[in-house]
């Protein structure tokens, strides 16, 4: 039987706060400047830097750098992707600007005449994004000519750039192994699959390629229950961006009855606080007809009202 493969996407906004000295870069970005910071050898850094490459100590004194720099090399990129500062064929350059002793990477259109357009040595400006947002990007890219391109001045009374969210995406074809495929095919026909490397061997749910703890391959493929016990589990109260379920709800693993290892899913029909370590709960599935090639075709585990595990019977499978 063929293995089932399909496309696998991750995305998420990367949040971070950018601190004193890059919060200076990047609001200097905003305003269609660009500025970098002065080490103990008296090095100019551009992209700014937060800490001495020689002392290690944090540098605090700006210095404002031309907007107009020379190539120090660079490489054709002759099929852009998706997300690319350029929609064409361009170069990836290391830019030394003028007034720095570092180089930026940043895209660079070499006009119509393509890679014999870019040398090491040419000379290039940059060319401004029309909005501005305090990131790298708000370089759209580089142009060849030494000529400084015409910015508006800056919008007064803003205030300085302390918080940069960055779009994170990863796509890639997932294909997946013998028993990746074999316990897939189960969840769509409304089964459980784990494996062993033989009898006696500890069951994994879900079914993988080998024992993580001896690295033997597995050789056998176990059906087990859609019971189990909760083992450890926490209580999410917290928002995020991108949350699917409105906390508060509860995260647990759950050991199967069969298995030997628990799984991470959720746990409703209760409220929160009175989830608990032992408790047994079984799977609450989607209508069949909404079954895929997922995990997800369990919506759930609830309480079975059964009695809650002796912590000695899974206390070596937390």
């Amino acid at each position: 039987m063929p293995l089932l493969t399909a496309p696998l996407e991750l995305s998420f906004d990367y949040t971070r706060s950018v601190g004193p000295t890059l919060s200076k870069f990047f609001t200097a970005l905003r305003d269609r400047q660009i500025v970098g910071t002065r080490g103990s050898d008296g090095r100019v850094h551009v992209p700014a830097a937060e800490y001495d490459p020689v002392t290690y100590a944090p540098l605090t004194e700006v210095v404002p750098v031309s907007s107009v720099g020379t190539v120090q090399s660079w490489s054709w990129q002759p099929e852009p992707l998706e997300g690319q500062p350029l929609a064409k064929p361009f170069a990836w350059a290391l830019i030394k600007l003028d007034g720095a002793d570092t180089a930026l990477l940043h895209a660079v259109d070499a006009g119509d005449a393509g890679s014999a357009g870019i040398e090491t040595g040419a000379r290039v400006h940059a060319v401004w994004a029309d909005e501005t947002v305090g990131a790298i990007t708000d370089i759209a890219y580089f142009a060849l000519g030494d000529r400084p391109a015409d910015v508006p001045a800056p919008a007064p009374d803003q205030e300085p750039v302390t918080m940069q969210v960055t779009p994170i995406r990863l796509e890639v074809q997932h294909i997946t192994s013998p028993e990746e495929s074999a316990y897939l095919r189960a969840l769509a026909e409304g089964k459980l699959l784990g494996g062993r490397t033989g009898a006696g061997g500890r069951v994994y749910f879900p079914a993988r390629g080998a024992d993580p703890l001896t690295g033997e391959p597995t050789s056998d493929l176990v059906e087990v229950a859609d019971k189990g016990v909760v083992t450890t589990f926490a209580i999410i109260n917290i928002p995020f961006p991108g949350q699917r379920i409105k906390p508060p709800y509860v995260a647990a693993y759950v050991l199967l009855d069969g298995a030997d290892i628990p799984f991470l899913h959720l746990v409703y029909d209760i409220d929160p606080a009175d989830v608990r370590m032992g408790m047994r709960v079984e799977a609450v599935w989607k209508p069949k007809e909404e079954w895929g090639y997922g995990i997800d075709n369990i919506q759930y585990f609830r309480p079975t009202g059964e009695p809650d595990a002796d912590y000695e019977t899974y206390k070596d499978r937390i």
